[in-house]
């Protein structure tokens, strides 16, 4: 579903619009320039293509908030290392994702290699700080019990076999 829903694969039947235009092959392009993506089977570049070298102060605060200032650092657009777990390797990718300051974020399963205390604060801290900054997410996961406590302007759906069986507000006010 991410992967036609990004725009690298055509949907077998039905259509994907954005503000009413329907994506084809001649607007696919523009379309995908929308979104960064962390899929489950993502890759992690040393260097950062295609990205302009960020501010000091803002890769700092994000290694920071994202705790990786102590494990890796960027010079001249290279990351010091990637020797990282799984976690934090997931952690700096959503940095560099963020650094490409697209409106459209989607996460596959993203946090699935997080320790218990980051998958809170991202769901409590991250997610909502993501949304405030105007950002459209789109977030597959598992993680039930942290959706049922969340309190945001968002719409859950819930897939089965690939088909919709459910979809809610999440917002509780």
């Amino acid at each position: 579903f991410l992967r036609v829903l990004a725009g690298l694969y055509p949907p077998d039947s039905g259509e994907i619009t954005l503000d009413g235009m329907r994506i084809n092959d001649q607007t696919r392009d523009a379309y995908r320039a929308l979104m960064s993506a962390i899929f489950f089977d993502y890759h992690l570049f040393r260097r950062l293509y295609g990205i302009p070298e960020p501010e000091p102060g803002e890769i700092d605060r994000l290694l920071t908030q994202f705790r990786l200032a102590d494990k890796t650092w960027l010079t001249d657009g290279e990351f010091s290392t990637l020797d990282l777990s799984g976690g934090q390797r997931r952690r700096l990718a959503l940095i560099v994702s963020l650094l490409e300051k697209r409106p459209i974020l989607l996460l596959d399963e993203w946090t699935a290699e997080q320790d218990p205390e980051f998958r809170r604060k991202f769901y409590d801290e991250l997610l909502p700080e993501m949304m405030q900054a105007g950002a459209t997410i789109v977030v597959i996961t598992h993680d039930d019990r942290y959706l049922d406590e969340l309190d945001l302007p968002a719409r859950r759906i819930r897939m089965d076999e690939g088909r919709i069986v459910e979809q809610r507000s999440m917002q509780n006010g």
